[in-house]
């Protein structure tokens, strides 16, 4: 928290931003949250993606850490996407856990950084006490830090829709080994995930930005570690097609991805190298629609405009990967 205090008046502004997302989630006439990011002035918008991050600075999450904080001053970042798996190996007990301050709040500490954090819930978060992480004290304790469910931040010309992923997964009921998931709020797993598919289909649907963004912690199309991840490829996956979504963002597989579809216009991006990475395996993928495979540590960036979106993945010592960008027409190239 030191790092905190010495920004006080960029603590007080969060302060006041987490207030208009609260209150806006509250009143929102949508099933699902929504929360209200502005834009900036001349009308764009640039945020960072990491995932597989939270092991109190080793694995090389604080060097990952250190050009996140350089990258997001060059990009002038508005806020900060984490795909999951946010604390390892068993998420956090409770709202005053010490690894909330040691893997986040002390690692993160660049001016560039003190921006929101939207956060989705990966399986080894569902490992640990789920409520700590969605409860409103670790706002009073880093106001950055936002972590719902399932939810809808809106930045006027696009809307990103997080959507919560583990429950999907039938081998954490059926198979879950010696781990322990924390299932309240979920449970009847039908009925929960009927709900959530309807919510998010029709926050597609009524969706009017000019580009929609799904994030979640699993996989739908990987040739990394995990792989497919069948459940999603199966019910969620259609929506996003129907609704015609330009990118699905998740971490799961430690590892930077671009991976284009032949059948739709949605990209894949995997965005979770953001400590312990370096698994050794590739499988094998359509050479038509792998743009991009890293297997190693790193983040992307995204920025849009109202006619342009694009990505660039960074690689541990913020060294440019890839980069890849689209019209709104239509029309994309790799760069």
């Amino acid at each position: 928290m030191d790092s905190l205090r010495d920004v006080k008046p960029i603590k007080f502004i969060f302060s006041i931003f987490c207030l208009i997302f609260i209150l806006s989630a509250c009143n929102s006439t949508a099933e699902l949250p929504r929360f209200v990011q502005p834009l900036k002035p001349d009308g764009t918008l640039s945020f960072l993606v990491v995932g597989d991050w939270g092991r109190r600075g080793s694995y090389n999450q604080s060097q990952v850490a250190l050009q996140m904080g350089k990258i997001g001053k060059d990009l002038n970042v508005d806020f900060l996407i984490s795909t999951g798996d946010n604390f390892y190996d068993d998420g956090i007990i409770s709202p005053y856990d010490s690894q909330f301050q040691d893997s986040f709040t002390n690692i993160y500490t660049a001016s560039s950084l003190q921006k929101p954090w939207y956060n989705v819930l990966g399986n080894h978060d569902y490992r640990g006490n789920v409520y700590a992480q969605l409860s409103p004290i670790l706002r009073d304790l880093d106001c950055r830090w936002i972590c719902l469910r399932s939810y809808v931040v809106d930045a006027e010309i696009v809307d990103i829709f997080f959507v919560d992923t583990t429950p999907f997964v039938d081998k954490y009921f059926d198979e879950p080994k010696d781990h322990v998931y924390d299932w309240r709020g979920v449970l009847p797993r039908n009925k929960y995930l009927n709900n959530l598919l309807m919510d998010v289909d029709v926050a597609l649907q009524e969706s009017m930005a000019k580009w929609k963004i799904v994030v979640g912690h699993h996989t739908i199309k990987s040739a990394g570690h995990h792989g497919i991840t069948i459940e999603l490829d199966k019910q969620l996956l259609p929506i996003l097609e129907a609704n015609e979504v330009d990118l699905y963002i998740n971490g799961h597989d430690h590892c930077l991805e671009h991976i284009s579809s032949i059948n739709s216009g949605i990209q894949f991006m995997t965005s979770g190298g953001g400590s312990k990475a370096w698994k050794g395996d590739m499988n094998d993928w359509n050479p038509q629609e792998m743009r991009f495979y890293y297997d190693g540590q790193g983040f992307m960036s995204v920025y849009t405009s109202e006619a342009e979106l694009r990505v660039v993945f960074y690689d541990g010592f913020g060294r440019i990967l890839h980069r890849w960008s689209t019209c709104k027409k239509g029309v994309y190239s790799d760069i």
